[in-house]
């Protein structure tokens, strides 16, 4: 599948899991370290690549609803995402990732704001597109 490029975002990381990440036009720059739930030193003021992972998850799903919702004539802008990256050793060897967006909205009903996520989850996000079938990603929806 291909894609017509609208805009491309670049970021370099330097030293791995215990380096830093900064994005080609500096509006994001990260130092990381390994958590100590991981064995690493879980340095303070660092992130991870899962934190990094989930606000942008959070963040293009809010957008997908928002999207959706307007097609709907359903105001979801207020919606709020929190998206959990969980890091993990796999059946096949090495790590592998699982996400769970938990998806609140009280000025929808449960009925509506399910029907958005799903429809934003399956149709318009790109990070869902990009996770589905590599990734197990579950969806928790709190309407009204």
């Amino acid at each position: 599948m291909s894609i017509k490029p609208l805009y491309t975002a670049t970021a370099t990381a330097t030293g791995g899991r215990n380096g830093h990440t900064e994005s080609s036009d500096h509006m994001v720059a990260a130092n990381l370290s390994v958590p100590k739930a991981m064995g690493g030193p879980g340095k303070p003021d660092t992130t991870t690549p899962e934190h990094l992972f989930a606000a942008g998850y959070a963040a293009c799903f809010g957008g997908a609803l928002d999207f959706v919702g307007h097609q709907h004539k359903k105001n979801a802008s207020g919606a709020s995402i929190t998206c959990a990256v969980t890091i993990g050793p796999r059946d096949k060897g090495g790590f592998g990732l699982a996400v769970k967006l938990d998806v609140t909205d009280k000025s929808l009903s449960q009925a509506d704001l399910e029907l958005l996520a799903q429809e934003a989850h399956e149709k318009i996000c790109p990070y869902s597109h990009a996770t589905r079938g590599n990734i197990d990603v579950e969806i928790q929806v709190h309407g009204a």
